[in-house]
């Protein structure tokens, strides 16, 4: 069983435009409502493809019973810890080339009791789990160590931990030696102070983070695929997407196939490849089944350091 923490959930609109100009009235040409946040999205994903998993979700207000509503129609299996601040909600407005505007809201603070209710509720749910993921942002009110503080107490009862977060909490969490870490180009660039340019030094930067505590980091590098560092090997992949429809809780459908995939060398990579390139081609957040999921598209391919690295995530 894999369980998710999701310290920050939401509730996320997506919005197809034919273009975004600012300043003008805009039409839609469609609109949906999902359940959001990096662990709740890695829930969905996995439920969709009949991996078992459960959900940790703070929840508040009108919003948060909204969240709980969506999560329970799509059949999550959610730990709720009720707080008093309202769920945030974020907005996506995607255009038709595959562009992705976003406005995510920060969410609301959390006291610290509160955030230990949400600690006691994941470490009650632990005992069945093999993995835990801890993803998403931090919202206000949280220590910047907490994903740290989680990985160092589940590690030493034997289970492994999966990291997906960016800025001073993924440099935190690193120090407590996950088992994975799962950054996008940019928060690579954010965690070692330089944007990589080229694969090689992606994997440079990849290297960096292992160096720094963690085991294994699984890295996503938008259109140019996605490279896998651990235990001194490399792999890098790619599954072109000829029309892209929203990034949105791609990343994250990418660590579900990972960790569906077996968590560990070239079979869960493509894997991962095939579940993130499978949700670009879904419309707002919506997580790939079975149909949906093309493998045969996945390429798994000797890394050429010199390569070029497409503009953007």
């Amino acid at each position: 069983m894999i369980l998710t923490l999701t310290l920050n959930p939401s509730l996320d609109r997506t919005i197809e435009i034919g273009s975004l100009t600012r300043g003008s009235v805009i039409r839609a040409s469609t609109a949906r409502l999902d359940p959001g946040g990096k662990g709740v999205n890695v829930c969905r994903a996995l439920l969709a493809n009949d991996v078992v998993s459960r959900a940790v979700v703070p929840f508040g207000g009108a919003e948060g019973h909204r969240l709980l509503g969506l999560l329970a129609v799509e059949g999550i299996d959610v730990i709720s810890v009720p707080v008093s601040g309202l769920t945030r909600s974020n907005v996506a407005l995607a255009e038709p080339d595959g562009t992705i505007t976003k406005i995510n809201e920060p969410g609301t603070a959390l006291s610290a009791a509160e955030v230990d209710a949400v600690a006691e509720a994941l470490v009650a749910a632990a005992h069945s789990a093999d993995w835990v993921v801890a993803s998403g942002s931090l919202p206000p009110g949280v220590p910047v160590d907490m994903y740290a503080r989680l990985t160092t107490r589940f590690a030493a009862a034997g289970l492994n931990v999966a990291v997906d977060t960016s800025g001073p909490a993924l440099l935190a969490a690193l120090t407590a030696a996950p088992a994975l870490v799962k950054p996008n180009r940019e928060e690579l660039a954010e965690a070692t102070g330089s944007s990589p340019r080229t694969l090689g030094e992606a994997l440079d930067a990849a290297g960096k983070l292992r160096a720094l505590g963690a085991s294994a980091v699984l890295a996503s590098l938008g259109p140019d695929g996605a490279i896998l560092v651990e235990d001194g090997r490399t792999w890098y992949g790619r599954c072109p997407v000829p029309e892209p429809r929203s990034t949105v809780g791609a990343g994250d459908a990418m660590l579900a196939g990972f960790l569906a995939g077996g968590a560990h060398g070239e079979a869960a990579l493509a894997e991962a490849l095939a579940w993130a390139s499978a949700a670009v081609c879904l419309p707002g957040s919506r997580m790939p089944g079975p149909a949906d999921i093309r493998r045969e598209g996945v390429r798994i391919l000797e890394p050429d350091p010199t390569q070029p690295l497409t503009s953007g995530d």
